[in-house]
């Protein structure tokens, strides 16, 4: 019982405290060489898959055309998956300005509709982002002067997360992303990243795969291709984009089942990632994403072990009774996100036990097929954080 006890308790320090401060460690005292950034214009198409996206698809195509980039190296398509809505309209709208509509048949899922758009698309540099986050003016300058760098196959940019007006629910959500994108940072330093931000990231055209249609993560899905033929994918801060947390915890909740049991599906579907002779990033794999899919389990193994211990040591009973300490915080902050109350202290315990929720049901969603790349409401706002 206590060994199962620490093992587990192992498994989640690690998870979370662990492998981040081994990451900065080795960007610090083994960092890969430097990348030689260059003031270049490859020819750039900027993909957007949409569906039903009415709503907030203008203002992106407003936002893509005033970009600073020569606009005679840069092509903007958007990519309808079968839209309901007045989005191919919109798209439509904007042809006289060079915006080509691709109205595909469907709903087909994401995936799918990304593999017609970038056979379509003719730049040398693809700038993937979605329908509904701003870019900053310079962030396809920013993205591309990275791929002057032939070791470099694809770039990610950072999102900012921006909390909703009177919403309190983002408290931990926007601390987690900041400590997420530390780890990021730190990845690409050393190596590369595990995955990039879907709502903008830069890949060469030669290098994007063709995904399999049931693929429900192509932002982590794409790069590790690229990873694996031999290439960097690097964070880059300087590529701005920006987008709201959900007010809704429902919302965020539902989000992170589906980016978790994403993890759980590529593995699935492309195994050679768990092979150490082809996967470089293995061991990053395994620390950033695998491991926090084993957490939710490991805590139940913590809290019955510790339950069975408890009466006689004093330690078990203390570690005991930290976990209730945590839960109950988590089930505070719960109820004052559902308020639109400030969580304050239950801010991290609350975004905690949220992810580690949605990691298990990610599991169950997996395996019963309940989690798919068929469009959900939210899919075009996602933030993959997990």
């Amino acid at each position: 019982m206590e060994l199962a006890f620490w093992l587990a308790a192992a498994v989640v320090l690690y998870a979370y405290l662990g492998y981040p401060a081994l990451i900065l460690l080795a960007a610090r005292l083994r960092p890969a060489p430097e990348v030689r950034k260059g003031e270049v214009t490859p020819s750039v198409s900027v993909v957007i898959v949409a569906r039903n996206e009415e709503a907030c698809l203008e203002e992106k195509l407003k936002n893509l055309l005033d970009l600073d980039y020569p606009r005679d190296r840069l092509e903007v398509i958007a990519a309808s998956d079968g839209s309901t809505d007045r989005t191919e309209a919109i798209a439509a709208g904007f042809a006289s300005e060079g915006v080509r509509l691709l109205a595909l048949p469907g709903p087909r899922g994401k995936a799918a509709a990304l593999n017609e758009a970038v056979a379509a698309a003719r730049g040398e540099v693809l700038v993937l982002t979605d329908a509904r986050q701003p870019l900053a003016r310079d962030a396809v300058r920013q993205l591309v002067s990275f791929l002057a760098d032939p070791s470099v196959g694809a770039v990610s940019g950072e999102l900012h997360l921006l909390a909703p007006s009177g919403g309190s629910a983002a408290e931990g959500v926007s601390r987690y992303w900041s400590y997420e994108k530390g780890v990021r940072h730190a990845e690409s330093r050393f190596d590369s990243t595990v995955g990039v931000t879907g709502a903008l990231y830069a890949v060469r055209r030669a290098l994007f795969p063709r995904l399999d249609p049931r693929t429900i993560l192509d932002d982590v899905a794409a790069p590790m291709e690229v990873v694996l033929a031999g290439y960097r994918v690097l964070f880059a801060p300087e590529a701005r984009a920006w987008d709201r947390i959900p007010e809704s915890p429902a919302r965020e909740y539902r989000r992170k089942v589906r980016t978790l049991a994403g993890n759980y599906q590529l593995i699935a579907l492309r195994p050679a990632l768990l092979n150490p002779f082809r996967n470089r990033l293995l061991w990053q794999l395994v620390s950033h994403k695998l491991s926090r899919l084993a957490v939710p389990w490991c805590l139940v193994v913590v809290a019955a072990a510790g339950a069975a211990l408890a009466p006689g040591s004093a330690l078990y009973a203390a570690a005991l009774l930290a976990q209730g300490v945590l839960y109950g915080l988590a089930a505070l902050g719960w109820w004052r996100a559902r308020t639109q109350r400030a969580l304050g202290l239950a801010s991290l315990p609350y975004t905690f036990a949220l992810l580690n929720l949605a990691a298990a049901r990610g599991l169950l969603g997996f395996l019963r097929g309940t989690e798919s790349a068929t469009w959900k409401a939210d899919q075009g706002a996602k933030v993959n954080t997990a």
